[in-house]
This record gives C-alpha cells, sequence and structure tokens, in this order.
C-alpha cells in the first residue's frame, strides 16, 4: 500500500528504526548476561546505547502487547473485546507521518499485526508477508489425530482405545508419533520447513526502500519471526552456536516432539536443550540480519542522523514454571521482560536504573528523542530525561492480558478473565480477576525464578500497595476509555466478521 506523502515539514528532524522481535527473552540475549553467543552484534552497540534492565511488556502474547508499543494504550483499554489498533488511533506511524516523515513497516508474516487489527495505519507502504510460502503447509503433519473420515483415522482411533483399555496409551502415542515421522516428506533444507520469512528477507526490503526515501527522515518499523516456534533457524547461524549443522530430519523431529500434547512435561524436557538451541540460532541470525541493516545505513549515511530502538513484544518459556511457547496464562518473567536497547547519536548511553520500564513509555520516548511532540491521547509518559541522567522512575509497570485467549480470531474467546500483573523494581503481583481469584507476590530479589510466592507478615503491606496499584489501574480504564475509538474497532470487528462468513457461504 503507498499512498502520496504530505510536503516535508519533517526536514532536518532524526530518523527513527524501531525492530521489534517476537519471543525474544531479554536473558537469551549477551547483552543481559546470556552465555551463549547469540546477539554479538547488539552486543557491540550497546555501550553506546541506553540498555534497560527491566523493559516489561504491557500484555502478552503479540496481540495484548502491539497497542503500547506503536499506540501508548493498553492492552485492554478500549475493551476486553477489542483486540489490535482502532481505526484513527494515534500510533507512532501515524504522528510521525503527519511529521513529514516517510513511513514503512515489514512483518514477517505475524497475522496479529496485520491490517485486519489496524497496524498498516500511518504506513505509507506497509507489507506484512502473509503471502509468504514455504513447503511448510505441506510438510506439516497432524500426528495426533489423522482425518476423522479417513480409513487411517478410523483405525487410529480403534487402536489407540484398545491399547488406553489395556494401559498401554502412552506406548501408543510414542509408537503413532513415530510413525507420523517416517511417513513425514522429507524436507531438503530446514529452510524448506521455515514457517516465516526470516530476518534476511526483511531486510532486503527494508534496504530497497530506504534507497528510495531521498531527503526525508523516515520511519522504518520491522517486526522479525526468527526465534518464533515452530524453530527453524537458518542452518549457517545454527553452526556458529553449536559447531555443526542441523539436519532437516533433525530439526523437524524437535519441533514436532516440543509441539506434542501427549506429553508430560518430563518427556517433553528431554528434548528441551536442542530446542533452546533452535531458539537461540534464530536470535543469532536476527542479530546478524539487523548488523547487515545497520551496516548499509552506515554504508549510505544514514546512521548518524538516525536513532535505533530494538525490543520484543514479548519472551518464550521453555518449562520454567510447566509450559511452552506464550499463551496468555502466565505472567512469569520470561514471558513479560524483553530486551529493550535505544541507541540515539550524540549519545552515550549511562546506567539505566533498574526501576521497570513499561512498553506504554516507549512511544512518547521516543517521539521526544526525535523531537517530535507526542499526541495527548498517549497513556504514556516520555522518560528520556530519566534515560539521559540515570534517575530511577517510581511508577510499576502493569501487565494485562484476556486468561486463555489463544485465538483472538473468534470473538468469544476475548470475554474470558483479565489476568493482570503489577511489577515494581523488586516485587510482582499476578491475578485473575474473577469471583473467588486469589492474587499472588513474588520477591524478585529474593526469589528470582518465582517459585515461592510470598506469604510472611512483612508482604501484606507490599501486597497492599500492589493491589491499590492494580485498582487504581482499573478504574482509570474504565473512567478513560475512549467510546468513539471503541465503536470504530467493534464495527471494523463486525465487518471483518461478515465478509467472513460471505466468503464461506461462496466456497
Amino acid at each position: 500500500m503507498v499512498q502520496n506523502s504530505p510536503q516535508n515539514p519533517g526536514q532536518g528532524k532524526r530518523s527513527l528504526v524501531l525492530i521489534t522481535v517476537d519471543c525474544l527473552r531479554a536473558d537469551h540475549c549477551g547483552l543481559y548476561g546470556y552465555a551463549r553467543p547469540t546477539t554479538p552484534f547488539l552486543d557491540s552497540l550497546a555501550p553506546e546505547s541506553f540498555v534497560v534492565p527491566a523493559a516489561i511488556v504491557a500484555g502478552a502474547p503479540t496481540y495484548y502487547s502491539f497497542p503500547a508499543i506503536l499506540a501508548s494504550r493498553m492492552p485492554l483499554a478500549l475493551g476486553r473485546d477489542v483486540v489490535g489498533l482502532a481505526p484513527g488511533e494515534s500510533t507512532l506511524a501515524t504522528v510521525l507521518r503527519e511529521s513529514g516523515y516517510a513511513t514503512a513497516a515489514f512483518s514477517a508474516g505475524n497475522p496479529y499485526i496485520s491490517p485486519r487489527f489496524g497496524y498498516d495505519h500511518g504506513f505509507e507502504v506497509f507489507r506484512d508477508f502473509l503471502d509468504f510460502e514455504t513447503q511448510s503447509i505441506e510438510n506439516t503433519v497432524n500426528l495426533e489425530t489423522p482425518s476423522a473420515d479417513s480409513a487411517r483415522g478410523k483405525l487410529n482411533r480403534s487402536i489407540k482405545s484398545f491399547a488406553g483399555a489395556l494401559g498401554l496409551g502412552s506406548l501408543y502415542n510414542e509408537l503413532y508419533f513415530q510413525y507420523c515421522m517416517k511417513i513425514a516428506p522429507a524436507a531438503e533444507s530446514v529452510d524448506a520447513l521455515r514457517r516465516f520469512p526470516a530476518a534476511d528477507i526483511l531486510v532486503d526490503e527494508a534496504q530497497s526502500w530506504l534507497a528510495s526515501v531521498g531527503q526525508r527522515p523516515f520511519f522504518l518499523w520491522l517486526h522479525l519471526m526468527d526465534p518464533h516456534s515452530p524453530y527453524y533457524p537458518p542452518n549457517e547461524a545454527f553452526r556458529e552456536l553449536a559447531g555443526r549443522d542441523i539436519e532437516p530430519g533433525r530439526a523437524r523431529y524437535l519441533n514436532e516432539y516440543w509441539n506434542r500434547s501427549d506429553m508430560t512435561s518430563s518427556g517433553l524436557s528431554a528434548k528441551r536443550d536442542e530446542v533452546v538451541q533452535l531458539y537461540d540460532a534464530g536470535i543469532r541470525w536476527m542479530d546478524r540480519q539487523i548488523a547487515r541493516l545497520v551496516d548499509s545505513l552506515k554504508r549510505t549515511h544514514l546512521w548518524d542522523d538516525c536513532v535505533f530502538a530494538l525490543t520484543a513484544d514479548h519472551g518464550e518459556e521453555f518449562f520454567e514454571h510447566g509450559g511452552r511457547y506464550h499463551a496468555p496464562i502466565r505472567l512469569s518473567e520470561e514471558i513479560v521482560r524483553v530486551p529493550l536497547l535505544i541507541r540515539v547519536p550524540g549519545e552515550r548511553g549511562v546506567k539505566v536504573p533498574a526501576s521497570p520500564m513499561s512498553h506504554l513509555h516507549l512511544a512518547p520516548t521516543l517521539l521526544e528523542i526525535v523531537g517530535v511532540q507526542a499526541p495527548s491521547a498517549f497513556q504514556g509518559r516520555s522518560l528520556w530525561a530519566n534515560l539521559q541522567r540515570g534517575v530511577a522512575w517510581d511508577d510499576p509497570a502493569i501487565i494485562e492480558c484476556v486468561y486463555g485467549c489463544t485465538n483472538p480470531f473468534r470473538a468469544e474467546s476475548r470475554n474470558a478473565s483479565r489476568l493482570i500483573g503489577v511489577r515494581d523494581a523488586r516485587f510482582k503481583l499476578v491475578m485473575r480477576i474473577e469471583s473467588g481469584a486469589t492474587e499472588e507476590v513474588y520477591d524478585l530479589e529474593a526469589d528470582p525464578a518465582e517459585t515461592r510466592p510470598s506469604s510472611d507478615g512483612g508482604a501484606l503491606e507490599i501486597r497492599k500497595r500492589l493491589l491499590q496499584a492494580a485498582r487504581e489501574h482499573m478504574e482509570r480504564t474504565v473512567s478513560t476509555r475512549d467510546p468513539v475509538l471503541r465503536l470504530r474497532a467493534r464495527l471494523r470487528d463486525l465487518r471483518s466478521e461478515i465478509l467472513g462468513r460471505i466468503e464461506t457461504l461462496n466456497h
């Protein structure tokens, strides 16, 4: 989508590159102390950047994270049933475009940050790569249940039932899994199995677009999916980390095994280290491609006048708390704490306080850095002065999502109970807001793994303080809700639902 640009009132302003990486945990980056060399380029950039120790998402997963990143708005502020950005909502892209910036976004095939949910607003060029195709769709095998109407499906159900009656259900599941892996079509390479375009494809697109910008300041947003499951990193990146090649059949086996629903966490954990290697290799490839993008900015003399920010929409769990991936059922640190690096020309990063920095404050902070006024509709505030001086801020980070909403395309799944977290520099409260719900408070200093909810007498005052912050947030959400934006978002959803049903009937 390309539209004519306004006149050039932005001449002389700094440009902005924002890179968001899906599923990137802070503690799997070298600049946050990770031992494996996943991010050598970002590590090299850290000394000249502001590295936030405790960047906290406003919601997770993706569809609950990005309203704060791009629009400085809490994810449930327009109602639990609203997902994405509302038509007409102010965002980084709309504000910068109105200020004369060239704007472009390239997103690696994530359907939750597509035009369907309003993420193209303000971008002259927006490509979401949802048309990206590899062999992965053809090669995916249903390892659990073949078609119910097929002969194999009927035979499978009969044998499975018989095995279960004999107490051999687990043995049957394992044998059936191995059988499915044997009959799966062979893949020529790991690249052929990849579901999302790798970072090099997006960087190529970004470089082509940057060559067309001319003298205008620009806002470039890249959303990379390399660490996202299924984990199929380029072999080159895997070799750099593991010292050997990854055979496509093995990579596929690990991903399908990790995705099984018939096994206990102890059984799945046997493959955990190998799966994490694949995940880390995806991070390594992302880091290498960011280095390539920055190198091109330097060669074209754009880097010295360009603000660069990198963060993630959420992290990823590898059984730290009994789960996999990043479903909206817990708000543990491996999910909500993400990297945040901001490099500003002429500024040398100082030690950033350990105060939790919510993504809610990211957009107004970036706008102040590039010299553009943030709109009054933004719920966050700029922390640029605090970052420059190394001065802490007091407000805790609020995290919220709809519990168990793993498919926001289904409107009915959006109305479950609210899961909310309040995170300050040391403590975190997590609770589901429903009848009979209880809250848990964790001391992240004494219990960084979040395995022991605080229960001593001293925790009562802390619990009261964090609960008060949660209550104030809920009251603010209701009192400041924008009814016009909510109506626009609901009408868009209704239109999409009607068109979807018409398309279904036509088929």
